[in-house]
């Protein structure tokens, strides 16, 4: 007997791959989900090439996807932009950092806080705070735009970090996500650990908080977002250049420049700049994303 017929002996039987025991219409619509991923990742392929491109790639038309001849020269012309003024590129990135940094841990402890009292403690009326958090949800940001530079007036807030973060804290969206999950925790539980001697806080950072992760996660990213990309606080409440963010920044790269051509290089650079973040803290947590979808019933 042959070395051949002694391996086919060990292996009996073979299985069939998962695409040949599809039906031919669930190969048709693989094939139509994998073209329009294809068709949608075209915009994120797009801003990275841009970003790499000379300025003779910059204006060809029609435009190309795909850079020919990659080079940095735009991101040297970003650094280079801001030579002559006393606010370097990099203040106003490091403001973008400390910004959304404080902004996204402030959001989400809060959120889940307020979510723990609402959900756990049932003090007298707290449907109606928690129908009022829910009411917010459909004033647009240019409605409580008077209040907030009001609030922030009063405090003597401006031109400080705390000027660009406090006017994000307030989040409705968080606090009813981290509710949905709060909720699935049962009371007879944390009873337990109050008889136990455990304090509040110990049961809302060992029972509440891991429970909560998904949605930490998804709030995070929407906290992220949004005070990453956020410019109406260095254009409201900062009148100190070097208060201001890096996409404040971005906004006026081009404007009052005398013709259409001047810093479109550095501009597609600080929009990768821009986008990269967004993108990464994606990838590293959708998984939770659409946990926290699933969990809180949102289709």
């Amino acid at each position: 007997m042959n070395l051949a017929a002694k391996l086919s002996g060990w292996v009996p039987w073979r299985r069939r791959s998962k695409l040949g025991r599809w039906s031919p219409t669930e190969r048709v619509a693989f094939v139509l989900l994998v073209l329009i991923s294809i068709f949608m990742m075209l915009p994120i392929v797009y801003i990275f090439n841009h970003a790499f491109k000379p300025y003779q790639e910059l204006f060809v038309y029609p435009p190309n996807i795909l850079v020919r001849d990659p080079s940095i020269q735009s991101f040297i012309e970003l650094l280079a932009s801001t030579k002559t003024t006393a606010v370097p590129v990099t203040r106003y990135m490091f403001n973008s950092f400390v910004v959304t940094g404080l902004s996204v841990t402030l959001i989400t402890l809060f959120s889940a806080m307020c979510a723990y009292a609402i959900s756990k403690h049932q003090f007298p009326g707290h449907k109606v705070v928690f129908g009022t958090i829910l009411l917010t949800l459909v004033f647009v940001p240019e409605t409580v735009a008077i209040p907030k530079y009001l609030v922030v007036s009063q405090l003597g807030i401006f031109n400080t970090y705390w000027g660009h973060v406090l006017p994000l804290v307030a989040v409705p969206t968080g606090v009813f996500l981290m509710k949905q999950f709060i909720d699935q925790v049962p009371g007879e539980l944390l009873d337990s650990a109050k008889m136990d001697g455990a304090k509040e806080w110990t049961l809302f950072v060992r029972i509440i908080i891991p429970v909560v992760l998904p949605a930490i996660a998804t709030i995070g990213i929407i906290a992220f977002q949004s005070a990453w990309q956020n410019t109406e606080t260095s254009i409201s409440y900062m009148q100190d250049e070097e208060m201001r963010t890096f996409p404040f920044y971005v906004e006026t790269l081009t404007s009052g420049m005398a013709n259409s051509v001047a810093r479109q290089g550095a501009l597609a650079a600080a929009t990768l700049l821009l986008f990269l973040p967004n993108l990464i803290i994606f990838l590293a947590f959708q998984s939770k994303v659409i946990a926290t979808m699933a969990h809180s019933g949102i289709k």
